[in-house]
């Protein structure tokens, strides 16, 4: 399985695709970063744009996206909120099965604690893909954390039916 994973954001939008068998291995990773003086329309175009690019280029299996769990900023919740949208439609355009995830169901598939901090989760992350280093920016690793998630809850999910 081929597994795109998202963690959403309109300035910084991180990805990481990973390949499930026979272990879990990075293809590739990185941001998608926007023009912090643009308008929000034409940074909502970049993301769709890149996103469908990404999705053309690796042909995943499926589209794993960080699910919105809590904001203490209302427009930081809307921004994320419209990132993730955008991911959304470019997966669903593609009739590539989408899958989210709460930031806890995320930790707890990666390190196994379900509010590990962003060291444990780079680090597990590096250990689980065999990487030399540390996978960086903090976006691009969630969305590697992302993708991990999905290849390892998304059989168990069939299997029950889910």
């Amino acid at each position: 399985m081929i597994a795109l994973g998202f963690d959403p954001g309109t300035a910084r939008l991180g990805y990481g695709v990973i390949a499930s068998e026979p272990d879990p291995t990075a293809i590739d990773y990185g941001v998608v970063v926007t023009d912090a003086d643009a308008q929000m329309g034409d940074r909502l175009l970049t993301i769709y744009l890149a996103v469908g690019e990404l999705i053309d280029r690796f042909q995943p299996d499926a589209v794993a996206v960080e699910r919105l769990f809590f904001a203490r900023n209302v427009t930081t919740a809307m921004t994320v909120g419209q990132a993730r949208g955008i991911v959304l439609l470019a997966a669903a355009q593609r009739a590539i099965p989408i899958a989210e995830y709460a930031p806890s169901e995320i930790k707890q598939a990666v390190v196994g604690y379900g509010k590990a901090d962003k060291h444990q989760i780079q680090e597990m992350v590096r250990i689980m893909l065999g990487l030399e280093s540390l996978p960086t920016p903090d976006d691009a690793a969630d969305a590697l954390a992302v993708a991990i998630c999905h290849v390892q809850i998304a059989p168990f999910r069939s299997r029950i039916g889910a």
